[in-house]
């Protein structure tokens, strides 16, 4: 029998959750500190951030809003770019990119470096607006400045498909490789991880070598295994094309072998 769990929006509303449904958050729930409480922005962001697989039934999705638009009132900048990812993903509601993008400007008007970076994948395909590279460039060396690795990547993106800036594959090879160097976080690298496989095995920005384009793209593989499991769906084509390459790859080494008569079965 699976575990049941009370959560009290402060007294507001009392919501039952299956542990077995929501086993990310169940464990972390009850390897909280003896003591320790919860806000009720605090479960709201616990929603959003755990689970990321399961879609949120309505009535979580509106306590979820509702305690986001009460932080936005206070003026938290994270609580609109929450809400705006919320209808970015269509994580609960019809999928709304207006609405996101009003509210990761909402965000961006507050400083919030994270909401430059999305209005830079809004503006890079067009969500809600045309296509606009330029501002995709600005939006993305706003968070490159900062460090932020998808920034980073998705500039060196630009560089090697000329988007906005001349093409240039050793600048977007260079960008990879320093995407991979800051990051520290196993959630973004799997996308780098593919775009350095990809760099190896078609000699771009860099010397052809299929071994390390292979050891790339089978990291690559598996990271973004993870990322799709944890609700990244987005991330399918990527993981293909990581699968897809190794094979390509695997041509490209055993034609490196062919002196001594051997082949891939």
């Amino acid at each position: 029998m699976s575990e049941k769990i009370v959560l009290n929006f402060g007294g507001e509303v009392e919501i039952e959750i299956d542990g077995e449904q929501w086993p990310q958050l169940a464990n972390y729930l009850k390897n909280l500190s003896e003591g320790e409480k919860l806000s009720n922005y605090d479960l709201a962001c616990l929603f959003q951030d755990f689970d990321r697989n399961k879609d949120l039934p309505r009535e979580i999705f509106d306590i979820v809003v509702a305690n986001y638009k009460r932080e936005i009132e206070k003026g938290n900048d994270e609580a609109m770019l929450r809400l705006g990812a919320l209808y970015y993903m269509g994580r609960g509601c019809e999928q709304d990119y207006t609405k996101a993008v009003y509210y990761y400007e909402m965000a961006a008007e507050h400083g919030n470096r994270e909401a430059y970076e999305c209005l830079g994948y809004c503006y890079y395909y067009g969500r809600s607006m045309k296509v606009d590279y330029e501002k995709a460039f600005y939006y993305f060396a706003l968070g490159a400045f900062d460090g932020s690795p998808v920034s980073l990547y998705k500039i060196g993106d630009m560089y090697k498909n000329g988007y906005y800036v001349k093409k240039d594959l050793k600048e977007a090879f260079n960008l990879y490789q320093r995407a991979y160097r800051e990051s520290s976080n196993e959630d973004n690298i799997g996308p780098i991880l593919l775009r350095l496989g990809n760099a190896y095995l078609n000699g771009e920005g860099v010397e052809e070598d299929p071994k390390k384009a292979l050891e790339y793209l089978q990291r690559a593989e598996l990271y973004l295994y993870d990322m799709i499991a944890d609700g990244d769906d987005m991330y399918f084509k990527s993981l293909k094309e990581a699968v897809d390459n190794q094979s390509v790859a695997r041509v490209k080494l055993s034609a490196l072998l062919d002196s001594l008569e051997w082949k891939l079965e």
